[in-house]
This record gives structure tokens, sequence and C-alpha cells, in this order.
């Protein structure tokens, strides 16, 4: 019974704005209060991505720069398809890129990632943007560590062809290819899992990247208006506490148009921690939120409720 009163506790803590600590509490609560503000501090970037990639770049850097000033957080994470959404298909891959050799010198989108993380000295989960790979094309995430060195490469696995319920059809797979690895990486003392997006309705993945170590799982998203209202964050809860990690989510706000038609992303960035609270949520447009991931909060959680443990299946 203890637990949820721990929880609760750190949830009240992690979020930005936050009454000050009460004297009067138990020195109990102040050290775990100590011990959550000891980890990793994580920002969301939320963005409103047209079909202009100078001015998605510059809305990105204007953004990191803004969030660096108020959090001082120690990793960036940028929203699914940063640097260029909407217009037609031909459009999406012009603006497509080739990824570099480990140290070499990329397009655009990745050169404007390695900056981020060289100028403010933080890592940069680079949500995704248009790979172009020989003859085919990825909606592909990158990261960086803080001097700008490439972390790990992912390629959405899932892609996004349904017809949502405004009747409107969305047909990912004529633009991208799938991806096939799944991909974790360090970032100081956290192991980091990839997703993207619509791979979030896919609970299998995100169990294995439970399996393969990770404690912090991203979700760099582009979620419609139609889906993002009643599933997004039921499905990011809902993975948190599956898989007892921290569920990081970047998300595009906002209008674009696909073609002549104008078409609405849901927003609500946000940060849940393994007990499936949000910790941070980003307002209406663009902007960013923030909170801080503790290992030993995520580390308490598995101990009580000992999930991978008890799987029989």
């Amino acid at each position: 019974m203890g637990l949820p009163v721990l929880a609760s506790r750190l949830f009240r803590r992690g979020q930005r704005q936050c009454e000050s600590p009460d004297k009067n509490r138990g020195s109990q609560d102040r050290n775990i209060e100590l011990r959550y503000h000891a980890g990793m501090k994580i920002t969301t970037l939320q963005m409103n991505t047209r079909s202009d990639k100078p001015a998605n770049l510059e809305q990105a850097r204007a953004l990191a720069l803004r969030a660096v000033g108020a959090d001082a957080p120690d990793m960036l994470v940028l929203p699914e398809v940063f640097a260029f959404m909407g217009s037609s298909v031909a459009d999406k891959r012009a603006a497509a890129e080739e990824l570099p050799e480990a140290g070499s010198t990329g397009g655009l989108a990745y050169e404007t990632l390695r900056g981020m993380a060289r100028e403010h000295g933080v890592f940069v989960h680079g949500g995704s943007f248009v790979e172009h790979a020989g003859d085919e094309f990825f909606n592909t995430t990158v990261a960086f560590d803080r001097s700008g060195n490439e972390l790990a490469r992912y390629r959405k696995i899932h892609l996004f062809d349904v017809s949502t319920p405004d009747g409107r059809e969305y047909r990912e797979s004529a633009t991208f290819g799938a991806g096939r690895e799944i991909v974790t990486y360090k970032a100081d003392d956290i192991t980091v899992g990839c997703s993207i997006c619509y791979d979030l309705r896919f609970a299998e993945l995100y169990r294995a990247l439970a399996e393969a170590g990770a404690n912090v799982i991203m979700v760099p998203a582009a979620f419609t208006l139609q889906t993002g209202k009643d599933h997004w964050e039921v499905l990011l809860r809902a993975r948190a506490i599956e898989t007892q990690t921290y569920v990081v989510a970047a998300a595009q706000t906002g209008t674009y148009h696909e073609g002549n038609d104008e078409r609405a992303s849901w927003g609500h960035s946000m940060i849940v921690d393994p007990w499936g609270h949000i910790l941070a949520q980003a307002r209406e447009g663009t902007g960013h939120a923030t909170a801080t991931v503790e290992q030993d909060y995520l580390d308490q959680v598995r101990q009580r409720i000992p999930v991978a443990q008890h799987r029989v299946l």
C-alpha cells in the first residue's frame, strides 16, 4: 500500500511548477525529493512543423534555446518529422537527407540536431526526419551525445496506413519503407529505447525495448487530432505502466496542409513515470515540457511489483 503514496509525492515534485517543500515533512519525505531531483532532466519540444524546411529548423533551434534557458535540461527530445511535414509525397522526398558516415557532415536537419547538442551541451533525441537510403526512404530518428557525436539511428517500424473517424485517409507507406531493428542507446546512466508515433499501438515493441534494458522509452509523434483526443494519453500511460519505464513523448501540434487538405495534430507532449503519472505536459501551441527521470524510483516500482519476474506467456 506504500507505493501509491510514494508515487503521488514524486508526481507532485516532478512537475515543473510545484509548491515549495513543506518544512514540517519528515526526513524520509525530504530524502525522497532530493533523490528525485538527482536524476536526468528531459525536455520535450512541441512543434508546429509545416512544409518550409528552413523555417522548421529555425523553429526547432528557437524552441531549444528557450527550453535550455528556462529549464537547463540534460536532454532535448524533438517530435516526429520535425524538419518537414505535409505537402506531397514528392516534396517530402525532396526534403529527405542521406545519413552520413560516423563523424562526417550530414544534411541540414542532421546538422541542426548535432549543433543543438554541441551548443547547449545536452543529449538530443532528434524526433525524426525523412531519410534517403539508396532507392528507399525512411522515417528516422537520430540521437546525439552532449558533444554532438551520433549515438543511434532508428527507422520507424510500424507505418500509419489508416482511416480516421473524420474520413481522412493516411498512407505513410506511400512515402516510407518500414524499419526492422529494435534500437536502444545509453545516455549517461540511462538506457533509452526508440519508437516513433504509430509504434505506440504495438505493446510487443515496448516489451522488447524493456527486455533490452530500456528504462526510458521515447515516442516522438505527430498524432492526429482525431486519434489523439481519445487514445494519446491512454496509450502513453499504458505503455509506461506495462513496461515500468518512463515514457517521453514529444508531439506535433497545430495545423498543416497535406496537398489541399488542412489537417491537425493533437499536441499534448508529455512525460509519464513508471507508475503511469503524467509528470509534465505541454500547453496548447508550440512550447516545451520538462521533468526529471529517476532510476531509484523506477527500481522501487519494479521491485515492489515485479512484473517481469511474474510473466508467464
